[in-house]
């Protein structure tokens, strides 16, 4: 059977910008291994009732179905050996630690920052949906939360350990790309995708660190549609 990877859309079945399915891309490509992507919804809940999951990113590889990115990671890694993305222990510790900064610090301060650029990329079939599931977990409006100037000075501060590590190395696995910089990439890649938002300067060691994830595996992360490709389309 083909292996298929149930992925979230936007306003075009090409405009991908769930950064947990972005792990799970990147983590497969790392593997070699190809996936069929297929579109999913927010509001496509039935669509997953074969996983007994209402969220993306899922992974049916064969007669095996995995949910959770970071489960697939670790699935990845227990069926396919080569190119370890966690490694050992010490590595796969790492890797969960990377995993809950990203969803803890990174994500909140982006979502603060992109927030009406990613409503605007969503389907209009999922935006009552979006709108309503966030507005009751901020405990506001998007328009309330929505702001560029707090998000970025929150995600300045939160990118500081970022900054530290890649002043020593590369990746924030070393020498090369592994599962914490997927982890952490995957956010990255979902401002990338709906908003034009500068969230780093040119200066800044994090900036290098992301035009080399964009460039990796052929460019798997460049060459990624974006809102600006098709906005024109949709007005």
């Amino acid at each position: 059977m083909a292996r298929v990877l149930f992925d979230l859309c936007g306003i075009d079945e090409g405009l991908r910008f769930s950064p947990y399915c972005w792990r799970v891309r990147y983590a497969l490509a790392h593997k070699g291994l190809e996936a069929e992507t297929r579109s999913w919804h927010f509001t496509d809940k039935q669509a997953l009732a074969f996983a007994d999951h209402d969220k993306v990113p899922v992974l049916v590889d064969g007669d095996e179905t995995v949910i959770d990115s970071y489960e697939i990671l670790r699935y990845l890694d227990r069926t396919y050996p080569e190119a370890p993305l966690l490694g050992d222990g010490v590595a796969e510790s790492r890797a969960r630690f990377f995993k809950h900064y990203a969803e803890r610090a990174l994500h909140p301060a982006m979502m603060r920052t992109i927030v009406m650029d990613l409503l605007n990329a969503i389907d209009p079939k999922d935006r009552d949906y979006f709108r309503t599931s966030r507005e009751k977990r901020f405990g506001r409006s998007l328009e309330e939360f929505h702001s560029p100037a707090k998000g970025l000075a929150q995600l300045d501060a939160a990118l500081a350990p970022l900054r530290g590590q890649l002043e020593d190395s590369d990746f924030l696995d070393g020498k090369a790309p592994a599962a914490a910089d997927y982890l952490v990439f995957g956010a990255f890649m979902w401002a990338r995708v709906v908003s034009t938002a500068d969230l780093v300067s040119n200066a800044d060691p994090v900036y290098g660190w992301v035009e080399r994830m964009l460039d990796l595996h052929g460019g798997l992360g460049r060459m990624a549609m974006r809102i600006t490709d098709i906005e024109g389309a949709y007005r």
